[in-house]
């Protein structure tokens, strides 16, 4: 015990006095070796994957396209769609535009909520996004050909769990 006191008070002030370790704590030359060569393969590892990783390059088939803002311009914003009402071409509100679903390469579906009373009662359908008409400000959803008892016969849609 006086030797950990002794180790432990003059490694707090001046660092550990190799005279202090008694022989059960040296090396051993076949333990050096050991040590050593584990130390220069990780160095040499580390410069290994320095080389072969080299300076960041650009990727190769990654373009881009100029777009024409003013076609942009006159798109429709989902943001501004969603919770807009759905009519029929009887100018009839059949439903609300709860939520547009698309793939990586466009608009496939549109949620509608029918039936309730400011969002409750309701349930949500599914229509196909290309069948519906929305004016040119974006002000009227328009789904020609339906009525409410029609889109209420539909499946119901539930969102998958995530």
């Amino acid at each position: 015990m006086a030797a950990f006191n002794r180790l432990r008070s003059s490694s707090l002030h001046t660092g550990i006095d190799a005279s202090d370790l008694n022989s059960r704590h040296e090396f051993s030359p076949v333990s050096r070796r050991l040590v050593s060569a584990w130390i220069i393969a990780a160095v040499v590892a580390g410069l290994s994957l320095t080389v072969a990783a080299g300076p960041a390059q650009t990727q190769a088939g990654v373009q881009l396209i100029k777009v024409d803002l003013s076609v942009v311009a006159k798109g429709y914003r989902m943001g501004k769609l969603i919770g807009s009402g759905v009519v029929n071409d009887k100018n009839e509100k059949i439903g609300t535009l709860d939520d547009v679903i698309a793939d990586k390469a466009q608009l496939n579906f549109a949620v509608l909520q029918v039936g309730g009373f400011l969002g409750v009662g309701g349930h949500l359908v599914a229509v196909p996004y290309s069948s519906l008409v929305i004016d040119s400000v974006g002000k009227t959803i328009t789904l020609p050909g339906a009525s409410k008892d029609e889109l209420k016969k539909l499946s119901i849609f539930t969102y998958p769990a995530s």
